[in-house]
C-alpha cells in the first residue's frame, strides 16, 4: 500500500501502459483519475478498476480540459498527490517528408501536454505537500533516431521540462522526473501478424536482454518515482530499456 490515501491522475489511462499504471495505483491504495479523449474505452476502463476509479475526459492539448479536469478534481478529492503525464503518440518520418503540420501535431500532444499538465495541477500539488510528477518521455528522448525530427524532438523537451520544473518545484516540496521506456509489450505487438511479427521478433534481438519491456515493469518503476520511496529523487531521467543505450 506504497500510495494508500494518494490521488493521483493519469492521462492516456484508458489503454497500455497508462492503464497498467492505474491498475497498479489503485492495487497500492490510490485514488485514480483515469484521464483520455475516448470516453466510451476509458469508461470501461474504469469500471473494470473498481469504485477507485474515476473517469475524466481531457484532451492534454487543451488547456480549457486541464482547466476542467483540476476543478473537478478539487471539488471531489481537495488535493493531487500525483500526476503521471502519460499521454503521447509515436510518429516516424524522415525530414523531408514531414509536413509543418505532422511536426506540430506531435509536438502538441507529446510536449505542450506535459507543459500544461504541470502549469495546471502545480495549485493542487502544493496542497499535497509530498507530490510527485512523473513524466513519461522515450529512450528516443535520450537519443537520435531516424525518422524521428518531430518525435524525438517532443521527447527530448520532456527532459528539459522536467528539470526546469523540479527546479522551480523543488522548495514547494513536489518531486519531478522522466521515465524513458525503451520497446513495450502493447496490444499492438502482441497482436502483429505476418511480415510486422517477424520485424519485431529481428528487432528484440537488438536489445541486449532479447526481450521487449512488459507494461507492468514500466509501471513498477512509475510507482516508485510517485511513491515516498523516492522521496529525494527529482530532475532525473530513469530508463527502461533492456539495456539498449548502454
Amino acid at each position: 500500500m506504497r500510495l494508500k490515501n494518494k490521488v493521483a491522475l493519469i492521462t492516456g489511462a484508458s489503454m497500455g501502459m497508462g492503464k497498467s499504471h492505474a491498475d497498479l495505483f489503485i492495487k497500492e491504495g490510490a485514488t485514480v483519475y483515469v484521464a483520455d479523449i475516448n470516453d466510451e474505452v476509458g469508461k470501461q476502463t474504469v469500471e473494470e478498476l473498481g469504485e477507485k476509479a474515476h473517469y475524466v475526459h481531457l484532451d492534454v492539448t487543451k488547456e480549457s480540459d486541464w482547466e476542467d479536469a483540476m476543478a473537478l478534481i478539487e471539488k471531489e478529492s481537495g488535493v493531487l498527490d500525483i500526476l503521471i503525464n502519460n499521454a503521447g503518440v509515436v510518429f516516424f518520418k524522415p525530414i523531408l517528408e514531414t509536413t509543418v503540420e505532422e511536426y506540430m501535431r506531435i509536438i502538441t500532444i507529446n510536449q505542450l501536454s506535459v507543459f500544461l499538465g504541470m502549469k495546471h495541477a502545480q495549485p493542487l500539488l502544493e496542497k499535497s505537500g509530498a507530490a510527485s510528477v512523473v513524466n513519461i518521455s522515450s529512450i528516443e528522448g535520450l537519443e537520435g533516431s531516424i525518422g524521428g525530427a518531430a518525435y524525438v524532438s517532443s521527447k527530448f523537451a520532456v527532459c528539459g521540462l522536467t528539470r526546469v520544473a523540479a527546479l522551480e518545484l523543488a522548495e514547494k516540496n513536489i518531486r519531478v522526473n522522466s521515465v524513458h521506456p525503451g520497446a513495450v509489450m502493447t496490444p499492438m505487438i502482441t497482436n502483429a501478424s505476418g511480415g510486422q511479427k517477424k520485424a519485431i521478433e529481428t528487432f528484440k534481438e537488438t536489445i541486449p536482454m532479447k526481450r521487449m519491456a512488459e507494461a507492468r515493469e514500466i509501471s513498477n518503476l512509475v510507482l516508485f518515482l510517485a511513491s515516498d520511496d523516492s522521496s529525494y529523487t527529482t530532475g532525473s531521467e530513469f530508463l527502461a530499456d533492456g539495456g539498449n543505450l548502454a
